[in-house]
């Protein structure tokens, strides 16, 4: 059974990727290792070491801790306070057409001012 921290560390690589548009295959390749490994990374089946942390955290261009952020919110109660930008997040990777994806991305820049980092 997977630890509890290795798979928020998971789903924290999976929301990250998701935001900035990788694809598993994409990490994979920028890691020297097959999309598979990134898939088992996700569900927290296998662990990230302390040194691919660091590259992923590189890829990016976070600070590691970022892996390990709302960690401690999911071992409380129920009634911790929720982060609505980790919500959407979590909602626009459950949107499984890129097209929408895409314009949904474009509409939190265009109001934002902000750019969302790209691969590239």
């Amino acid at each position: 059974m997977a630890h509890p921290v290795d798979v928020h560390v998971g789903q924290k690589l999976k929301q990250i990727r998701t935001l900035r548009r990788y694809s598993q295959t994409d990490v994979a390749n920028k890691l020297g290792l097959s999309f598979q490994q990134i898939q088992k990374y996700e569900i927290g089946s296998n662990r990230i070491a302390a040194s691919r942390l660091f590259e992923l955290a590189q890829i990016f261009d976070l600070s590691p801790a970022y892996f390990f952020d709302g960690l401690y919110e999911g071992a409380q109660s129920d009634t911790a306070p929720r982060d609505p930008g980790m919500e959407i997040v979590k909602a626009l990777a459950s949107i499984r057409d890129e097209t929408v994806k895409t314009r949904i991305v474009t509409f939190i820049e265009d109001i934002s001012g902000m750019t969302v980092a790209r691969q590239g």
